[in-house]
């Protein structure tokens, strides 16, 4: 039994020993004994996971390849989660901490690191494939145009590395671009000195017009004339490293009118 890439999934089905066992061993394996795949389509990766001292969970949304998952990979059967990853609640299906990866779908591949964000108490480590440009993006500094929301969002509470690019020839059916492998390992202060939701809305309205100076395009939070006049607020939003972020959600915080 073969399984056939769904379009509507955004399947692609890497085909590459190698690469599948460089993605699995991209894991550190470090403060948890259970880690979830998500996306194991045929389990290329699956297999090279289930040889480490971890638990494996994989979680499939499509009933096809969880057939095939079930058929060949015996042991697997009982932790193979047939639901969508977007839509659980992670903390009713694992108690203590576990580890994210897998090949991820393009087209859900930065949800999956929101929802990483949102569960971030119970994943000390994320390891995954992206479309390269977004991988790019989520580990890129201040200073660049390829630095944006997802760059700061993560990079607040995780540290990202790119680890290696992934050509289209080793998918089954070939994407147009190029994939990367990222890793993020979550930062030991993983929550943040400002209220978290004001940090969110602050990085989101910033890059909403992201060639404007901070002053203009956080116009819509209601600040005082004295808190836009000062220097930080003729930056740009690329201009900011995730430390100066969070010193302006602080200062946003404390703003009096």
């Amino acid at each position: 039994m073969t399984v056939r890439a769904k379009k509507h999934l955004g399947q692609h089905f890497l085909k590459d020993e190698k690469f599948a066992s460089d993605i699995a061993n991209s894991l550190t394996e470090n403060g948890y004994d259970t880690v979830l795949e998500i996306g194991p389509g045929m389990g290329v990766m699956t297999k090279y996971l289930l040889e480490k001292n971890y638990t494996t969970h994989v979680v499939e949304i499509d009933t096809e390849s969880v057939e095939y998952l079930q058929n060949t990979y015996l042991k697997l059967a009982p932790r193979i989660i047939s639901k969508d990853f977007l839509k659980m609640n992670l903390s009713e299906f694992f108690e203590g901490q576990f580890a994210i990866v897998g090949n991820f779908p393009y087209n859900i591949s930065t949800q999956i690191v929101f929802k990483t964000l949102e569960f971030r108490a119970q994943i000390p480590e994320f390891s995954g494939m992206f479309q390269k440009e977004v991988a790019e993006r989520i580990a890129e500094k201040e200073g660049s145009k390829k630095y944006g929301i997802l760059s700061v969002l993560a990079q607040a509470f995780y540290d990202v590395e790119y680890l290696f690019t992934v050509p289209p020839t080793v998918f089954n059916p070939p994407p147009k671009v190029d994939s990367g492998v990222i890793r993020m390992i979550r930062k030991e202060n993983y929550s943040l000195p400002v209220d978290e939701k004001m940090f969110f809305r602050v990085v989101k309205t910033a890059f909403g017009q992201r060639r404007k100076m901070l002053r203009s395009s956080l116009k819509a939070l209601n600040l005082s004339e004295s808190l836009r006049g000062s220097e930080l607020f003729t930056k740009r939003p690329e201009q900011l490293s995730v430390e100066a972020f969070i010193n302006l959600t602080s200062l946003i915080e404390n703003d009096t009118h």
